[in-house]
């Protein structure tokens, strides 16, 4: 889906964004708003969002102001702590400023134990993943489907081909481990081509013969704009169609052109069009260029014209034109499996889930800082925006899938240990832990000026990231 196609589409991305951020960004702050208030702690103010406040209301015996600011990019709580009541004096000493009692000063964050501190810091992230968990949970207790990892076209020269992968295979095992469907596949392949690593993997043919392929990754180049197959040179295995149209999107070429439903493609630039698989090689390979379609309507014999648009797909411009193939159900039946768990065995595999991609995040951005990866793989808020669009269209369940995976993101990326993140407030509370008093206040001054240049840096690249994937496509 292009973001810019219609005003509807776009309101759907705007409103699908804020919603995704929405929940994330809440989520995360009321962690460490109960857990503050569990400890004892005054909370001032709870805001989702930054800047000019657009609700604001007052509850709560600590009067507790709950704001919903203008930019929705995040949110903070803020705690009574003496440190910001003497910085606030200073900056301002013509100001007037409240008076606290003793009693009140108390339940200030900075006078709590460090272990306290520790667990009101935790609760952001933490909350994050347990928001992960509870949406993969509720998704999960419907069942999982996915298409069996039976091993489609082979590009020649490929890693497939030198590990003499061969269409029609079934992947059983990759590294010892089971693999049921292809996103399990896809996330091993994923995994050892960053580590460029070489993985065993354990098919069986057509006639149910046991092989053993070897994939090698080494020295091999990471582009996340590469889809991990296609780096492997194997395509998902689809069974023979007709070149007959079932459904047309709105919006694309096949639609502004005038293609319906049950349209057999005859031929295209008087190239005879034998299935499926022929014409959408032919479109691909003509992005933006005018075809003539001969095509078979109601058994009358008439012709189109089309032109494909050109969309990015692992870094080359191919032609789409928004049209699906007819497709013979019981055959596609065959190629999806379902698998049904019980409501605690949906929970464990909910963790299982956000465990592996928590560590998989971290593995990425390690990846990111030693090279191993490139930094195209940092998304801005268009991108993420244009993605919850995407999903939102797909459906509920989708939707709430990729609201988990942000979720994730934002919990990990706050574990990092960097100034004025609350991985950075975590590690100044081990230190202290360590040398038995507080770290200095000069010291963490300058540790928010790391910080601050730190995050500025990376939002920078994220929003060079969202232009360069406007204007490229």
């Amino acid at each position: 889906m292009d973001w810019r196609t219609t005003e509807g589409s776009s309101l759907l991305t705007l409103i699908a964004f804020i919603v995704t951020i929405g929940i994330v960004v809440t989520i995360h702050e009321f962690g460490h708003f109960q857990v503050a208030r569990w400890c004892g702690v005054r909370v001032l103010r709870f805001s989702i969002g930054f800047g000019r406040p657009l609700l604001q209301k007052t509850l709560g015996q600590d009067k507790t102001e709950f704001v919903l600011a203008a930019i929705p990019l995040g949110g903070y709580v803020k705690m009574l702590d003496e440190r910001e009541l003497k910085a606030d004096a200073e900056a301002n000493p013509n100001a007037p400023t409240w008076q606290y009692t003793e009693s009140e000063l108390a339940r200030a964050f900075n006078r709590q134990s460090v272990w306290k501190r520790i667990a009101i810091v935790l609760a952001g992230p933490v909350a994050n993943l347990l928001l992960a968990i509870l949406l993969f949970w509720i998704l999960l207790l419907e069942g999982e489907t996915g298409m069996r990892p039976i091993v489609g076209n082979v590009k020649e020269n490929s890693l497939a081909a030198q590990a003499s992968l061969a269409k029609g295979e079934l992947i059983q095992k990759i590294d010892g481990h089971d693999v049921a469907t292809w996103a399990d596949a896809r996330w091993a392949l994923l995994e050892a081509s960053l580590a460029q690593k070489t993985v065993k993997i354990e098919a069986l043919s057509n006639g149910n013969e046991l092989h053993q392929h070897r994939l090698d990754f080494s020295g091999m180049d990471s582009d996340e704009d590469i889809d991990v197959l296609d780096k492997v040179g194997i395509e998902m295995f689809r069974p023979d169609a007709e070149a007959v149209i079932d459904q047309v999107m709105t919006n694309g070429a096949a639609a502004k052109a005038g293609l319906k439903a049950n349209d057999k493609i005859l031929s295209i630039d008087n190239v005879q069009i034998n299935n499926w698989e022929e014409m959408v090689s032919t479109i691909k390979a003509n992005p933006d260029k005018p075809l003539r379609l001969e095509i078979e309507r109601q058994q009358k014999t008439i012709v189109i014209v089309i032109t494909p648009k050109s969309a990015k797909e692992n870094n080359e411009a191919v032609g789409k034109i928004g049209a699906s193939a007819k497709i013979d159900q019981a055959e596609m039946d065959k190629l999806f499996i379902k698998k049904h768990y019980s409501p605690l065995k949906s929970f464990s595999k909910a963790i299982e889930k956000t465990w592996k991609t928590s560590i998989f995040s971290l593995k990425m951005m390690w990846y990111m800082v030693s090279g191993k990866a490139s930094l195209k793989g940092i998304s801005g808020p268009v991108t993420i925006a244009e993605y919850a669009g995407e999903t939102a269209e797909l459906g509920l369940k989708v939707f709430l899938g990729f609201v988990a995976l942000i979720s994730i993101s934002i919990g990990v990326l706050n574990l990092l240990p960097i100034p004025v993140l609350d991985g950075g407030h975590l590690m100044y509370y081990i230190v202290e832990i360590i040398k038995g008093s507080p770290v200095s206040e000069q010291a963490m001054l300058f540790g928010q000026k790391i910080g601050f240049a730190l995050l500025g840096l990376l939002m920078t690249i994220a929003i060079f990231n969202d232009i360069n994937r406007i204007i490229v496509g």
